[in-house]
């Protein structure tokens, strides 16, 4: 990896943490995409759960007044106990994977409400999503737009959203760190590499984008903000397909 590309995962880690500060999603969607495209899967995935620690992270100390601790700590029982199965089982991230959970996962943003009626304020629901989103995480890298499906139709504020969604994605990230650090250490360590002070770039910066992003959140309305995000993550899903496709294509021929 040249200084070329390690100055474009910096630039992506500004943005998107700058995007997540302000709507709370998409961010992670779009880097681990820019990620996805210039490094092999797993090393990717240990990569973002890194920077993305380090932004949600910050949100947190942000907002952390508007945080509804309860609905963190049910959602944490579920992520532990995922974390925990994926110790007894071999799993092996790849590219289109990826691509293709990221270009599908937008869908459910559009689900009727009559269809699923879910919500982060009630225990069983936090434990599902601490249960599926950790899971997500650990396969496709993301869980962002499952999440929002616990959230976006709660009575939360959207700094309470922010905040809490934050608090509850740190689970995820942390865990790509554990399960993937090691392909990213190794991968730092190989000629081309990454060099060994990227992560340690991307963190600082990812706390500036939440820090930029939330001064964009608090001249938002709730309206719009619910709006933004559906729309962006839809477009966001749709470039991701685009990039499966070619990968496909690419095989076959």
């Amino acid at each position: 990896m040249g200084l070329g590309t390690a100055a474009y995962v910096l630039a992506a880690v500004l943005i998107t943490s700058a995007l997540s500060g302000a709507i709370g999603m998409a961010g992670g969607v779009i880097l681990m995409s820019a990620l996805a495209l210039v490094m092999p899967a797993a090393p990717a995935i240990a990569l973002h759960g890194l920077v993305q620690l380090g932004s949600n992270g910050w949100r947190i100390a942000i907002h952390r007044k508007h945080v509804r601790w309860r609905v963190v700590g049910v959602y944490a029982l579920g992520a532990l106990a995922t974390m925990a199965a994926f110790t007894l089982i071999a799993f092996s991230p790849s590219r289109l994977f990826i691509f293709l959970a990221l270009g599908l996962m937008p869908i459910i943003v559009w689900l009727p409400e009559r269809w699923i009626r879910l919500d982060a304020n009630r225990p069983p629901h936090a434990l599902v999503a601490g249960i599926a989103s950790t899971t997500l995480s650990l396969t496709a890298g993301v869980n962002g737009a499952f999440n929002d499906l616990f959230f976006i139709r709660t009575d939360m504020t959207r700094h309470e959203v922010i905040s809490t969604k934050a608090a509850v994605q740190v689970f995820g990230h942390l865990a790509k760190v554990v399960f993937y650090g090691a392909p990213l250490m190794s991968l730092a360590a190989t000629p081309g590499g990454p060099p060994a002070w990227l992560p340690l770039a991307a963190l600082p910066l990812s706390m500036v984008g939440a820090l930029l992003g939330s001064l964009v959140l608090d001249r938002m309305s709730d309206a719009n903000f619910r709006d933004i995000r559906r729309w962006l993550i839809t477009g966001v899903g749709a470039l991701n397909l685009v990039q499966a496709a070619r990968i496909i294509l690419h095989a076959q021929g």
